[in-house]
């Protein structure tokens, strides 16, 4: 139950639509519901604004599909991340209007009207080998109703790529950078713009990438100020912070 629903509930039993026993069992897993292997966070939309989010990566398809099925009697949207084909399978099982996103691994299940917002987020990736994790980053952020534009394979080793787009990137709000190997993209994003900077490492790389620590230690010790900077393939948490950030 979000705010809205909350607040519907509580004017129902004011206005005497709706006796206290009956707001009661409504209210009977406000907090969580208890599905035995997983606890669902109903609270969190009125916590924070945005409702839980499933990863995936580690639970069984069958795990995933009985997760989705109780979220989808609620009214938010649905985001599962990490997902496998074999788990949106179990889940098109229960859920027929869910969407997967083969690049991203993500599922969507869209409840709520898409509303448009007046500013956007730009995600930026380096290589096409980033694109998974800046993918990620879109649908994240898309889900949660923020207007994304996306910029991929626009990275050092051609930057002429990056500045032919510069104009158009400056008028994002945020901007979420995906890299990998050495990481060196938000650093110049950072020294060209007014805006935040997420900097997103990726494992993409040979030996000495270290799988993505190198791009995250180089994003780290950036000498561009306003970059920030989340853990190494974490587009999720990228696309999350980017539509808080989107949406001050």
């Amino acid at each position: 139950m979000n705010e809205d629903g909350l607040r519907k509930l509580l004017e129902a039993v004011r206005n005497k639509e709706t006796n206290i026993d009956e707001a009661l069992q409504n209210l009977k897993d406000f907090e969580y519901k208890d599905l035995n292997f997983a606890k669902i966070d109903n609270h969190r939309t009125i916590r924070t604004g945005y409702p839980e989010v499933i990863f995936c990566q580690g639970k069984t398809p069958k795990q995933v599909a009985e997760i989705i099925k109780y979220m989808d009697s609620q009214s938010h949207n649905i985001l599962g991340s990490r997902a496998t084909p074999e788990t949106f399978e179990e889940v098109k099982k229960i859920c027929p209007n869910a969407e997967y996103n083969e690049l991203a691994r993500t599922i969507i299940v869209r409840k709520q009207e898409y509303i448009k917002t007046k500013t956007h987020i730009a995600i930026l990736s380096a290589g096409t080998s980033d694109m998974p994790v800046a993918e990620e980053a879109a649908i994240t952020a898309e889900i949660f109703n923020n207007d994304v534009k996306r910029y991929y394979d626009i990275g050092v080793a051609g930057i002429h790529r990056f500045y032919n787009h510069m104009s158009d990137i400056r008028k994002a709000k945020v901007l979420v950078v995906v890299a990998g190997m050495e990481g060196a993209l938000p650093s110049i994003v950072g020294g060209v713009v007014d805006k935040p900077v997420i900097a997103v490492p990726t494992s993409v790389g040979y030996g000495a990438a270290f799988h993505g620590v190198a791009a995250l230690l180089g994003m780290l010790t950036s000498c561009a100020s306003g970059v920030s900077v989340v853990n190494i393939d974490n587009g999720f948490g990228a696309g999350y912070l980017a539509g808080m950030i989107n949406n001050l």
